[in-house]
């Protein structure tokens, strides 16, 4: 039906039917005074337009995130003219690609063949569940792929020899890992960066036009970091992995008369930032040697000295 200014006039369960929340989600939105109240005619209370784009309004900012309590402040402050243009355009930055690459699509038979050809009903499953692999509505046995280097990544392992589970539980592990480290990134920027503009009001829009700037800038410094810490952590821990299986494949003879030497981890950085990684194991075996020679000149001169003092007792 419709008002007396030419607009569209709700009852509640019309409005709860458009706006796809429940008439008991509407009276609670009321109650806080996240919507405002319905006019009454007579007996009736009659919702407009306004309160249906503030439903939707509110949708939108839950699925963005946002508790009830802060939505509560953003709709005062657009309701007081300060505007949502600067809140939203951050949001839209935060909630934007944090990659360039681009999903793709891809059938079950492409999939399978990949895969050598062998279906796996129990890889896709767990494909599904991880998100590798999301399924395509109303198309049967077609997929997105979010990550096709990711599941570039899952083929090429595969073809190795890695079994399909064996990926997917690597997987897991690394990505429990990875998501702290996320975590842990978005803490410290926004304790040295964006707490400034989260204080107990919402920032006004050339604040929130600047903190979007920000995230704009800072965006690749996360992949950029942790690129780099991999490269080296690969090189270390791979260095050393190859020199221990090869150090297990010598023969017997040459085993025994080879020599452990633990040094702590915090020592053997402190070495490599001296002479660089690849001169670090020969740095340690020439110091280790250059003691036990020092040691052993002391010794020498210790006892040559203490044959002296016998010789010149009467």
């Amino acid at each position: 039906m419709s008002d007396e200014s030419g607009g569209v006039a709700y009852r509640i369960e019309d409005l709860a039917h458009h706006s796809g929340a429940t008439v008991r989600t509407i009276r609670a939105y009321q109650d806080r005074g996240l919507l405002p109240r319905p006019e009454r005619r007579g007996r009736a209370n009659v919702y407009a337009d306004a309160h249906l784009a503030r439903l939707r309004q509110i949708a939108d900012l839950l699925d963005r995130g946002y508790t009830l309590a802060s939505i509560k402040e953003l709709l005062e402050a657009w309701d007081a003219g300060r505007g949502l243009g600067g809140i939203l355009g951050l949001v839209a930055e935060v909630d934007g690609p944090w990659t360039d690459e681009e999903a793709a699509r891809i059938t079950r038979a492409e999939l399978d063949e990949r895969f050598g050809g062998r279906p796996d009903d129990a890889a896709v499953a767990d494909a599904v569940e991880l998100g590798v692999l999301v399924p395509v509505p109303g198309e049967e046995d077609s997929f997105l792929v979010p990550s096709p280097q990711e599941l570039s990544a899952a083929v090429e392992l595969y073809m190795a020899g890695v079994p399909l589970s064996a990926i997917s539980c690597h997987l897991r592990e690394l990505r429990g890992q990875v998501e702290h480290i996320a975590s842990r990134f978005l803490e410290f920027t926004t304790e040295h960066v964006f707490a400034r503009y989260l204080g107990e009001h919402p920032p006004s829009d050339a604040e929130a036009a600047e903190a979007a700037s920000l995230v704009r800038r800072l965006r690749p410094l996360a992949q950029q970091t942790v690129d780099a810490e991999l490269a080296r952590a690969m090189r270390l821990f791979a260095t050393r992995h190859l020199s221990r299986h090869l150090a297990a494949e010598q023969p017997p003879k040459e085993r025994e008369n080879a020599r452990t030497v633990e040094v702590s981890a915090g020592t053997m950085r402190a070495v490599e930032r001296l002479v660089g990684l690849e001169h670090a194991s020969a740095f340690v075996t020439a110091a280790a040697e250059r003691e036990l020679q020092a040691r052993t000149l002391d010794r020498l001169a210790a006892n040559g000295a203490n044959r002296s003092i016998i010789d010149e007792i009467p």
